[in-house]
């Protein structure tokens, strides 16, 4: 007699003697709205949501990005499941070639475009290490927002030999504009919500 079908928990975690996988993952972990749930090169790193900065800029960043993706015939979205071998990252947003209506992963390939906004306990993650598998990857773009001292900044690498050298960028109260992989412009200062002094 076949074992019962096993609920997805979170309690096999300290239990499993194997290498992850992005499927092994999806298979026997829940889903939730709780800490990201990724995985890298074997592991499960799982991580707690950052502060409201970083949701804010999130938030704002992937509906407009959305709506000048649209134009060009892509779709952006905030943290979703790209598939990358046995690696399963969950980037802060992406633009891809293609809908993933329907599905719950998509593949790197038809990433256009992944984005990090740097948490300051991730620095080194969102910064060098993300980077560096998209790149292998052949993700054409990367797009970094970072924060010092609540100052917002937007950088736009793209790819070249391997590595992503930074093609625009502009911090709060300047203009970003990029051309490729599709027209947009924001003030990275509007990326933050900032409460009116009235209210």
């Amino acid at each position: 007699m076949a074992a019962p079908a096993r609920e997805p928990s979170f309690d096999i975690l300290g239990t499993l003697d194997t290498p992850w996988t992005a499927q092994r993952a999806l298979d026997l972990l829940p889903e939730h709205h709780g800490p990201k749930v990724e995985v890298f090169r074997g592991s499960v790193i799982v991580t707690p949501h950052a502060g409201f900065d970083h949701q804010a800029a999130e938030r704002q960043l992937a509906f407009l990005l959305h709506q000048a993706a649209r134009r060009a015939g892509m779709w952006a979205y905030p943290e979703v499941n790209i598939v990358a071998g046995d690696d399963l990252f969950i980037p802060d947003f992406v633009v891809l070639r293609r809908s993933g209506g329907g599905r719950i992963t998509m593949p790197i390939m038809d990433a256009v475009l992944m984005g990090e906004i740097v948490s300051s306990g991730n620095r080194r993650k969102d910064v060098i290490d993300r980077p560096r598998e998209y790149a292998a990857a052949g993700v054409p773009y990367f797009m970094r927002v970072d924060f010092r001292n609540r100052v917002p900044s937007l950088v736009l690498h793209e790819l070249a030999d391997g590595e992503y050298p930074p093609v625009v960028a502009a911090a709060a109260g300047g203009t970003f504009t990029m051309r490729e992989p599709f027209p947009f412009e924001i003030d990275p200062g509007d990326l933050l919500d900032e409460q009116d002094e009235q209210n």
